[in-house]
């Protein structure tokens, strides 16, 4: 076929020809799957968002993942941590302090910042539903083995790390 890939469709459907610019087929999977992956995240991270507090952005969702996972952190190391802009990560933390979901202290290191932290209200709210996602998660790989949960966890953060900063 030279440079063309058949396009994987689903069966019955007619075959289509795609170029691919002489890019190995099993990166166009992985872009594909990934661009599947990433809209269906960001839709579910939107409603984990809202079930937190109705007035959530999806965004939201990252940051209670992070703050709990790693603890209170500065607004300049959540804006790197997630590539977005001081200004948007001050816009986003600032409505999630209104809603007191986010709290600010003084740094013990530097007493000029501040750290991020997760309110009590906001770790119960969060905590809620992130038990709920996960146990969404169990019921949608119940027929996966632990050991191939575990390779895609695995996988994925060997991804991951490697698009940090």
């Amino acid at each position: 076929m030279g440079g063309e890939e058949r396009a994987a469709r689903p069966a019955g459907s007619e075959d289509r020809v795609l170029p691919t610019s002489g890019v190995d087929p099993e990166f166009l999977a992985l872009e594909r799957e990934l661009a599947v992956f990433l809209r269906r995240a960001r839709a579910q991270s939107g409603e984990m968002a809202r079930e937190v507090h109705p007035e959530l952005e999806p965004a939201a969702y990252g940051l209670f993942v992070r703050l709990d996972d790693a603890g209170p952190q500065r607004a300049t190391e959540l804006a790197g941590y997630f590539g977005v802009g001081k200004a948007t990560m001050s816009r986003q933390l600032r409505a999630l302090e209104e809603l007191g979901l986010v709290a600010r202290d003084p740094d013990p290191a530097d007493g000029r910042a501040s750290l991020v932290r997760l309110t009590e209200e906001g770790r119960r709210r969060f905590r809620r539903v992130r038990d709920a996602r996960r146990e969404r998660y169990v019921r949608k790989l119940t027929d996966w083995d632990r050991a191939e949960v575990a390779e895609l966890a695995r996988l994925l953060n060997h991804f991951n790390v490697r698009f940090e900063g």
